[in-house]
């Protein structure tokens, strides 16, 4: 069997394997859950969901909100109707077609973002600088190599728990 980088794969996936990415899984959705509960006294998941979208893909219209979130337009209306409300989310008329509303994060809605991926690597670099250096570097080398290999099926599904879709990270280029 071929990898995504076309090497040939060994021998099957061992239960300790898939336990071990478990373990280093519910880590990471425990960083990404701390996350959420840093700013959920300003916005609720969902709200999260929709400027973390809107932050990751740019602008994007009403109706993009919805399909890439999978809800109706009514929803994703009312979410950014309680955005713009609170300051964090704005429309502006579209340069191509005036009847097209665009949101885009405000000022605040991109610290609360930026604060938000900020805590995240700092929890991450503190739990790496607990590793040895190799260790660390072997690591980052696998975690890549199974992000990777879960893009074409699973890499969509980040923004549901607030976390970046995209490589940039707002503050220092890297996601």
């Amino acid at each position: 069997m071929n990898t995504a980088k076309g090497e040939v794969a060994g021998p099957p996936v061992s239960s300790d394997q898939v336990h071990a990415v478990m373990v280093a899984a519910q880590a990471l959705v425990g960083v990404a859950a701390q996350g959420v509960a840093e700013v959920e006294d300003r916005v609720t998941l969902p709200q999260l969901r929709v400027l973390m979208l809107v932050a990751t893909r740019g602008g994007l219209n009403l109706g993009a909100l919805a399909q890439a979130m999978g809800v109706h337009p009514s929803n994703a209306s009312r979410a950014c109707d309680r955005l713009v409300e609170a300051g964090f989310l704005q429309r502006t008329e579209s340069t191509l077609d005036r009847r097209n509303l665009m949101l885009e994060l405000t000022d605040k809605g991109d610290e609360l973002i930026d604060e938000l991926i900020g805590s995240r690597r700092a929890t991450i670099a503190s739990i790496l600088a607990q590793m040895p250096e190799s260790r660390r570097r072997t690591l980052a080398s696998a975690m890549l190599s199974f992000a990777q290999a879960s893009d074409a099926t699973h890499g969509e599904s980040a923004w549901k728990l607030g976390w970046p879709r995209t490589r940039s990270d707002r503050s220092t280029g890297r996601g």
